[in-house]
């Protein structure tokens, strides 16, 4: 089944959250951590939801504070990189 892609949803956003996904999965590695699954299961995320997030799905931003938190990293270091 195919995800439905709310009706505001525009390419600008949609870029936006796969630069959160790069990001997020740029971070975790250069932290050591290599296999996301691990990760995820880590810090008591779905695995298959994390997986997601990296791919640029759509995420609220509680989730991405608690990935954020896990990565041991501040808001400001995360936009640091990739959003100017």
């Amino acid at each position: 089944m195919a995800t439905r892609k709310p009706k505001n949803f525009d390419p600008h956003t949609e870029e936006m959250l796969k630069r959160l996904g790069s990001r997020m999965k740029a971070i975790r590695i250069e932290k050591g951590h290599d296999n996301y699954e691990k990760f995820a299961m880590a810090h008591d995320i779905s695995r298959a939801q994390y997986w997601r997030y990296e791919k640029g799905k759509d995420l609220n931003f509680s989730t991405l504070v608690r990935v954020i938190k896990a990565l041991d990293i501040s808001l400001a270091e995360f936009f640091s990189e990739g959003f100017e």
